[in-house]
């Protein structure tokens, strides 16, 4: 019955649509082919938030924003437009983002920690980026874990990608560009309140917690039970908790703050994270929304709980979620970038030191594990530039410069040997000054030409190990494309074996004991991780443990 509330209210926002004269007629259906218009191919864009927003767009809520105007709005610069050509043609990808902002909340919560006793930091707790493709039906979610150490975090350099959230959404969205070649198209944020104010909007959910969980950091705090209802302030603790303790089986301490704690941290709650969009997901599906003409209320609760990019109109999102109004939750694919921790290598007891600066719990890039599974959410081959969703170069049209960033012996010879023999133009080699004892492997580009970014991202896809891109003019020497700045723990790929064609086999980078194996896009639930409760269970209050 939900579907078919859901569809009601749907044709009787066409209707509404239709009476007010703005627009033609929407259509579940798409209409025969024929070329369309820039207008046209903007409209199809998907109404996202965060992982809330994604779900009320999936279940048929998305629909009632229509009848609202005063959507929160932010001047974001640097977004791309829609991609007409070329593998990617008609798809567009959606930053969603988390931010931490206590000094922005309309009433401050010392369960947040409080912008008047300093707690005053901007960074993104959750970074999402949701790939829509209209022409193929097809959603697809990737999580960017925030502490990745990446080039372009801020416009001053090298930092965690959390960090880019402080200077705006604008050089988060540079980040994601520059430092990965992920095209973002739209994007959108909401904060610690305005995440519970949408949660407490359905009516809370419920989840079942099959262990005992505690976080000091977030405020999680519930006893083990088959089925428990959530408020919007304790889902954000469950969306959050990246410091988790658990009463695993063994356990002998009633006390939470004895109990073990999970090793992840902000991997683990990302795959917690996932499970909780599933679970909003079926709550709001069904809850179902039978009209949008009369579920005011609703739209009063949420409009003011999210902020969109200045480009973004609500008859795009109305049109597009006329595609996807009934997609599953469950049938989107959801993966995490691989990540590869560093491992406090100088003994410091806090994590990366670069350039003389301690930058705490840190992860690397993982090629060529980022690569596949951005090329799997955004659903081209290896051999397409995400950015224009064209074939990258041949080899032999870029020239590529290497410099030794880390003193190893030798280093950018053998790094321009290796390129020369997958037919790269090397121009020069040299020595830059080390950033520390562990380091990426930078792949520098000079220009936002859409030749210049190709070039770098074929010589990234030369590459394994922790590799990544990065714009800086500064960093290009010999009168190069592109220069690789070495770091430890990378390799160049073999060239392909004759009569296989241009592609490499991916080789094995040095082993470094700072640095971790790379983990996998996608993992299952943990037995202590909150999950969806079994059907017919009674959801009770969330009980705390003692502490």
């Amino acid at each position: 019955m939900t579907g078919v509330a859901n569809e009601v209210g749907l044709r009787a926002l066409e209707e509404e649509i239709n009476r007010q004269g703005s627009r033609p007629p929407l259509r579940s259906r798409r209409p025969p082919r024929r070329p369309r218009t820039r207008r046209q191919r903007l409209r199809r864009t998907l109404l996202a938030a965060l992982a809330v927003v994604l779900v009320v767009v999936l279940s048929g809520i998305g629909y009632l924003y229509y009848l609202t105007h005063d959507l929160r709005r932010v001047t974001v610069k640097g977004l791309s437009g829609t991609l007409t050509t070329g593998a990617e043609a008609g798809t567009e990808n959606i930053l969603m983002v988390g931010s931490t902002s206590r000094c922005a909340l309309t009433v401050q919560n010392p369960a947040y920690g409080l912008c008047s006793q300093g707690v005053t930091g901007v960074n993104s707790d959750v970074i999402m980026i949701l790939h829509v493709d209209s022409a193929h039906h097809r959603l697809a979610l990737l999580s960017i874990p925030r502490d990745l150490f990446v080039p372009n975090s801020r416009t001053t350099g090298p930092n965690k990608i959390d960090a880019g959230l402080y200077q705006g959404l604008s050089q988060l969205v540079a980040s994601i560009q520059e430092d990965f070649g992920i095209p973002i198209q739209h994007a959108v944020s909401l904060n610690f309140d305005q995440f519970a104010n949408v949660v407490n909007a359905l009516g809370g959910i419920n989840m079942s917690f099959t262990m005992s969980v505690y976080d000091a950091y977030s405020g999680l705090n519930v006893k083990a039970a088959a089925c428990v209802h959530l408020n919007g302030t304790q889902a954000l603790q469950v969306v959050r908790a990246r410091h988790l303790q658990y009463d695993a089986p063994g356990t002998k301490s009633p006390y939470a703050q004895y109990w073990p704690q999970e090793t992840q941290s902000d991997l683990a709650r990302i795959r917690r994270d996932h499970e909780f969009l599933r679970v909003l997901a079926a709550a709001v599906a069904k809850k179902g929304i039978a009209n949008p003409i009369t579920d005011i209320d609703l739209i009063n609760s949420l409009k003011s709980d999210l902020t969109f990019d200045q480009s973004w109109s609500v008859n795009d999102m109305a049109h597009l979620l006329l595609e996807f109004h009934s997609v599953n939750v469950n049938s989107v694919p959801q993966l995490t970038l691989p990540v590869q921790v560093v491992t406090d290598p100088q003994g410091s007891g806090g994590g990366l030191l670069y350039q003389g600066y301690n930058y705490g719990d840190s992860e690397f890039p993982a090629e060529p594990q980022d690569q596949a599974a951005i090329d799997q959410v955004l659903g081209i081959k290896p051999n397409i530039n995400p950015m224009t969703g064209r074939p990258l170069p041949a080899p032999s049209s870029v020239t590529v410069s290497v410099m030794n960033g880390t003193g190893t012996y030798n280093q950018a010879t053998d790094t321009a040997n290796a390129l020369s023999a997958l037919g790269f133009h090397v121009l020069g080699v040299g020595d830059v000054p080390s950033v520390g004892d562990v380091s990426e492997t930078v792949v520098y580009y000079g220009s936002h030409a859409p030749a210049v970014e190709a070039a770098a991202e074929e010589v990234a896809r030369s590459m394994s190990g922790s590799v990544i891109m990065a714009y800086d003019p500064s960093q290009v020497t010999s009168g190069a494309e592109v220069t690789v700045v070495t770091g430890t723990q990378f390799a160049v790929n073999a060239p392909a074996p004759a009569g296989t064609g241009t592609s490499s086999n991916a080789a094995t980078p040095p082993s470094v004991a700072a640095i971790a194996p790379p983990t996998p896009p996608s993992s299952g639930l943990k037995p202590w991780d909150p999950r969806a409760c079994a059907p017919g269970a009674v959801p009770t209050a969330p009980v705390p443990n003692p502490t």
